[in-house]
């Protein structure tokens, strides 16, 4: 289990990874844009997205696919694809994954709200990069790219990740 904690560090494999959480905290995520890191068990949701142009391909059990300028994920809470990716352009609301910073170079999305879907509970929650000067997420995990580039190789499809307050 990949265990990460609100004090900011993610222990996995006997290794404790520093790691940035939302502006809004760790706990119990109420809306889209709350910013909060949604406390519970998670499951890791369809594997790993990189940058290929930036990123080469990890050594990793989790399935691979590649980012392209035309990846987003739903944030729309009234869209029928709320929390979904999806393919731009897109006519709602959507989280842009090939961005112009690197925090989505490699991203892994996590099962948050994913089953059932409950519109505007909370969206687009992953493990991504480290965003410049280390600035806080939107309810996301993020790690430094050693670290990530290390999670990628030692997580597996059923590993859950599991957020404490």
């Amino acid at each position: 289990m990949l265990h990460i904690s609100g004090c900011g560090e993610a222990r996995f494999a006997g290794k404790v990874l520093p790691c940035t959480l939302g502006r809004g905290g760790t706990g119990a995520k109420q809306r889209e844009g709350d910013g909060v890191t949604p406390a519970g068990q998670w499951s890791i949701l369809g594997g790993l997205h990189i940058r290929p142009d930036r990123m080469e391909r990890p050594r990793t059990a989790l399935a691979v696919h590649p980012i392209t300028p035309w990846c987003g994920w739903c944030d729309a809470p009234d869209d029928p694809n709320y929390n979904r990716y999806v393919v731009a352009p897109y006519g709602a609301s959507h989280e842009t994954l090939w961005r112009d910073d690197h925090a989505y170079d490699i991203l892994i999305p996590l099962s948050f709200n994913t089953n059932p879907v409950r519109q505007g509970a909370g969206s687009a929650i992953f493990l991504h990069l480290l965003k410049p000067g280390n600035a806080t997420t939107e309810g996301c995990v993020a790690f430094a790219i050693q670290d990530m580039a290390w999670l990628a190789q030692a997580l597996r499809p059923d590993t859950p990740v599991r957020i404490t307050p």
